[in-house]
C-alpha cells in the first residue's frame, strides 16, 4: 500500500517518534495519547486488519506481542499496561494498518465492568 499511513512512516516518509525497530516491526509514540505511555507497535509488513492476517503470520504476531511488554517497561509502565488491537470499522479502527496499542504508565479505567 502505497498511500497508508503507517506504511509511509515505515518508509520514512512521514515522521514519527521512534523507539523501537527491527527488520519486522517499528514501535513509535501516539501523536494523540491517551495515557502516559502511548506507544503503537506495527508490523512493517502491510496487513490491513488483524482479520486479514493469515496463518503464514502467526510468527510475526507473536514476535509483535512478545515485544509489547519490553516496550512498556522501557517506556515506564513497568507496574502494568494495556494492549488494544482495533479491527475493523465496527471495532474502532482509524488506521488499515494492523497496529498494536500499548497504554501504561497510570492506572487504567476499566473497560468492562462485571
Amino acid at each position: 500500500m502505497t498511500d497508508c499511513l503507517f506504511c509511509r512512516i515505515v518508509r520514512g516518509e512521514i515522521p514519527a517518534t521512534r523507539v523501537y525497530e527491527d527488520d519486522e516491526m517499528l514501535a513509535f509514540k501516539d501523536i494523540h495519547p491517551k495515557a502516559a505511555v502511548h506507544l503503537l507497535l506495527i508490523p512493517k509488513k502491510h496487513i490491513a486488519t488483524l482479520a486479514d492476517a493469515g496463518a503464514d503470520d502467526a510468527p510475526l504476531l507473536g514476535r509483535l506481542l512478545a515485544r509489547a511488554p519490553q516496550l512498556a517497561r522501557e517506556h515506564g509502565a513497568g507496574e502494568g499496561f494495556r494492549t488494544i488491537i482495533n479491527t475493523g470499522r465496527d471495532g474502532g479502527q482509524e488506521v488499515y494498518h494492523l497496529h498494536l496499542h500499548i497504554l501504561g504508565g497510570q492506572a487504567m479505567p476499566a473497560l468492562i465492568k462485571y
